[in-house]
């Protein structure tokens, strides 16, 4: 994709992620210009882009009949009175030109205020017409990111388990998404139960737990040619939670035989497992940390659930749960500073994070059953699985950022389970 080149400001309205926001900032967001073919594509990318904002409970947008002046032309002056007039802090304009398949998209971000344009916020991309979506994604990625000063997280897809037919008998499968529930594309067919999908640090593979075999095994999938493999099969043994290192080049997971789970891992290239605990206890969900030099764990060997955090290689284990409760499916945050997990109290269930240290837990949901966070490539956002109660409960996929705000649900077609969030996508 092609990049403009950035315009210079000073001072430019900020949200600071993880502060007490109460109003959200108001910004506006003009229909895109038609520059010439783009039909439908300058409102679509609009749509998205106010989708992606206001989706992040940060902003509110300036709805188009409240707004005085009218942008028609992209190079036109800007009359930053008529916009302050109606308390637009920000304001963005675009345009949107089609030649064949060839779709360009450009933009610029103003802080209305100072009369200038956001450092870094106006720039062009450039592709084909069926990645006009992603370009919408970057479009508000670049603006979040100038106003939080958070890396985007838009721009980025969802492996979940897509699961349909009756709770006693449901027919899972495995699907990939944009996270905001858009582009679904399934993966697997339905014929064997699949579990605890997870990408690669680069988007391009999949390691999860598929019963295709009858026994749960570790299966690692290629997303573009839909190519699988079984990872490393041990006689009389099941193996399950996988989940990459850093560097993509092994995978960790939980490996049960004759009733007593541990955590191995093994190099994808050479083949050679390696056992990284060895006690009479139950051992699963392991999750590296960002740098690679540690892994995070939940275990049973202090009599009940708990998070302990060991060196990568092995050897000695510290507790870091020390709450009311049960602790599980611990994973560390992309920026290194959280650990999010599940936790299970008097009768409910949350969805919560703490310092990798395990001091200033904070819980961010309760309800019926909440379970298995995953990051937001910026490290600011989860995405979890909410299951509802009685004999019609279903699985959906919900968000909440680590301040707690926000909670919703992610629209999909039947119930879902199981979320991973992507990378930000190249």
């Amino acid at each position: 994709m092609q990049l403009a080149t950035p315009v210079m400001a000073q001072e430019p309205p900020r949200i600071v992620i993880g502060s007490a926001v109460i109003e959200p900032m108001p910004i506006a967001v003009p229909t895109f210009i038609d520059e010439g073919g783009a039909g439908d594509y300058a409102r679509e990318i609009t749509r998205v882009v106010i989708s992606d904002l206001e989706g992040t409970g940060f902003f509110r947008t300036i709805p188009e009949e409240a707004q005085i002046s009218r942008v028609t032309s992209f190079d036109g002056g800007i009359a930053f009175e008529d916009w302050k007039a109606i308390n637009a802090q920000v304001l963005v304009t675009g345009a949107v030109s089609v030649a064949g398949d060839r779709i360009t998209v450009k933009f610029r971000a103003y802080d209305v205020f100072n009369g200038t344009t956001l450092d870094g916020a106006a720039l062009q991309f450039a592709g084909t017409t069926d990645g006009w979506r992603r370009m919408a994604h970057k479009v508000a990625d670049v603006i979040y990111s100038k106003i939080t000063g958070e890396s985007g997280y838009f721009d980025s897809r969802v492996v979940f388990v897509s699961e349909s037919g009756p709770k006693n008998a449901r027919l899972k499968r495995l699907a990939v998404m944009d996270y905001d529930g858009a582009n679904v594309a399934y993966l697997t067919d339905s014929s064997s139960i699949v579990l605890a999908p997870r990408f690669s640090p680069q988007g391009e593979r999949i390691v999860y737990t598929s019963f295709e075999t009858g026994f749960p095994r570790i299966t690692l999938m290629d997303v573009a040619s839909l190519q699988r493999r079984t990872l490393e099969e041990q006689p009389g043994t099941m193996t399950f939670a996988p989940r990459f290192s850093p560097d993509g080049r092994t995978v960790v997971f939980s490996l049960e035989r004759g009733g007593n789970s541990d955590i191995y891992v093994l190099d994808l290239d050479s083949g050679v497992l390696s056992q990284l605990t060895n006690s009479p206890s139950i051992e699963t969900a392991p999750s590296f940390s960002p740098d690679g030099s540690q892994i995070v764990f939940e275990s049973d060997r202090s009599g009940g659930q708990q998070i302990y955090v060991m060196p990568a290689g092995g050897g000695e284990a510290t507790r870091i749960s020390g709450g009311e409760g049960r602790y599980g499916t611990p994973v560390w945050s992309p920026r290194g500073d959280y650990i999010a997990f599940t936790k299970q109290n008097a009768g409910r269930f949350h969805i919560g994070v703490m310092r990798t240290d395990g001091s200033e837990e904070r819980l961010l949901t309760a309800s019926f059953l909440d379970e298995g966070p995953t990051w937001a490539p910026n490290g600011r956002v989860l995405m979890f699985t909410r299951e509802s109660s009685g004999e019609g409960g279903q699985t959906s996929l919900w968000s909440v950022d680590i301040t707690g705000r926000n909670l919703k649900q992610i629209p999909t077609d039947g119930p879902a389970s199981d979320p991973a969030w992507s990378p930000l996508l190249p």
